[in-house]
């Protein structure tokens, strides 16, 4: 049975009074790890957030009370839930285990970050009150409570990240710079600072706390870098008349690059007859699909983004036709000619003809 401070009557009150003196008066001198002396209570017990503690006090035949305080409110008296504080009397988490000649113990169950503290196991034996004290720790789960919103921002300027982790104990923070590139640690520390951020820099940006309670907790913000284009090939290409030709024109820029390009200043739009432009994000084509001869010459492609533009000469220029040689293998070439390879090709056989009759003639 329990007695609580709200429904307390006047003579109960004074009950619960001459108790806490009993009770509370010698607790500045708990009783030391070994010492024979009764009660003995465990050692700190730590538990996790949400889990059960369990406080245990040995006793023996001798003690003739005994009790159990969070600091100065009585949780249990014997086998009744004594307090003058509402929030341990209606707190159904505090439920006793065991009250025998040997041990009495409680338990806490769902702890939380307030039960921490010491608590008391109080006896009366031999009309001489004594206690022993035990320490609750409450470990808590790392748990990221702020962290920096993605950010785009431009090649050169400075980037701050933050990340406030809490839990018990604290944790520990740190920052990994992960991309194609590298992935390594950059930081072990709340804030990152990025100081004339390169495009090198830019990608996903970890942020892990970690206290060992728990696995650790894992968040990420990504840096954008935006930076100009700079075009990093630009192709040329030789072809017949009549024939197909691709120029082709690749640029590095964020935000992507549009591509335009032109001949002797003049800007080709899409849709000439003839020429066909295929635009991807970081790649652009000029197609001929019909190659004639005023297609030839100096080509100019411009890659431009918010931040800038570029740009690249390429050329298109002509190949003479070409044809398979006789007799030889597939892909084999030789230029057409009016004959003349071909005889030249067999003048060396006439003399071996004209001995081969002459041995025919005389046999």
């Amino acid at each position: 049975m329990g007695v609580c401070g709200y429904l307390f009557l006047p003579w109960k009150c004074l009950v619960v009074v001459s108790l806490r003196l009993l009770f509370l008066v010698p607790t500045g001198v708990p009783v030391r790890s070994g010492d024979a002396t009764f009660p003995k209570a465990m050692d700190n017990v730590t538990v996790r957030q949400g889990e059960s503690a369990t406080l245990r006090c040995t006793i023996d035949n001798r003690v003739t009370r005994v009790a159990w305080l969070n600091r100065s409110t009585i949780l249990y008296a014997g086998n009744d839930k004594w307090s003058i504080d509402p929030r341990w009397c209606l707190d159904p988490r505090v439920v006793l285990l065991s009250n025998t000649q040997t041990q009495y113990s409680i338990e806490i169950q769902n702890v939380d970050v307030y039960d921490e503290g010491p608590y008391t196991c109080s006896v009366q034996t031999d009309n001489h009150p004594k206690t022993s004290r035990v320490h609750l720790i409450v470990q808590v789960s790392p748990k990221i409570v702020e962290i920096s919103s993605d950010i785009s921002i431009n090649e050169g300027n400075n980037v701050s990240l933050t990340c406030i982790a809490t839990g018990r104990p604290e944790p520990t923070v740190t920052w990994r710079h992960i991309s194609p590139k590298a992935v390594g640690f950059v930081s072990e520390d709340e804030y990152l600072e990025i100081q004339g951020i390169t495009r090198e820099q830019s990608g996903d940006y970890e942020c892990s706390a970690s206290n060992d309670v728990a696995a650790p907790v894992v968040r990420r913000v990504k840096v954008t870098v935006n930076y100009p284009p700079y075009i990093s090939e630009a192709k040329g290409t030789g072809v017949p008349v009549g024939q197909t030709g691709t120029l082709q024109c690749e640029a590095s820029a964020v935000p992507s690059a549009e591509f335009q390009w032109y001949k002797d200043d003049k800007r080709l739009v899409e849709g000439k007859k003839g020429v066909k432009v295929e635009n991807r994000p970081f790649l652009s084509k000029l197609i001929f699909l019909n190659v004639s001869e005023h297609d030839y010459g100096n080509y100019t492609c411009v890659a431009s983004n918010k931040l800038g533009h570029t740009n690249a000469s390429i050329t298109l220029f002509e190949v003479k036709t070409t044809a398979l040689t006789p007799g030889k293998g597939p892909g084999a070439i030789s230029e057409v000619s009016n004959g003349t390879s071909r005889r030249a090709g067999c003048a060396w056989l006439l003399p071996l003809l004209v001995l081969v009759l002459h041995l025919l003639l005389k046999f």
